[in-house]
């Protein structure tokens, strides 16, 4: 069973969170779960990158280890 938030439960939600935390603190909630969020992406995003900068080191060294074993095979 799908599980889907209608205009009624949002209601409900947010007066409980207003009762919870208060008037004077949702400004403060709200920033903080924003900043939270974009250090996650940042997060992610820098993950990716990460990845993607080992894989093209993994491909270059992979590289330059079959040069520098045909050389040495070249000597001998």
């Amino acid at each position: 069973m799908p599980f889907r938030v209608g205009p009624t439960e949002l209601i409900l939600l947010l007066l409980v969170v207003l009762i919870i935390f208060g008037a004077g603190k949702l400004p403060e909630v709200g920033g903080a779960i924003g900043k939270g969020i974009r250090a996650f992406r940042r997060g992610q995003e820098g993950m990716e990158d990460r990845d993607d900068a080992e894989d093209e080191a993994g491909d270059a060294e992979s590289g330059s280890s079959s040069k520098s074993k045909s050389k040495e095979e070249a000597k001998t």
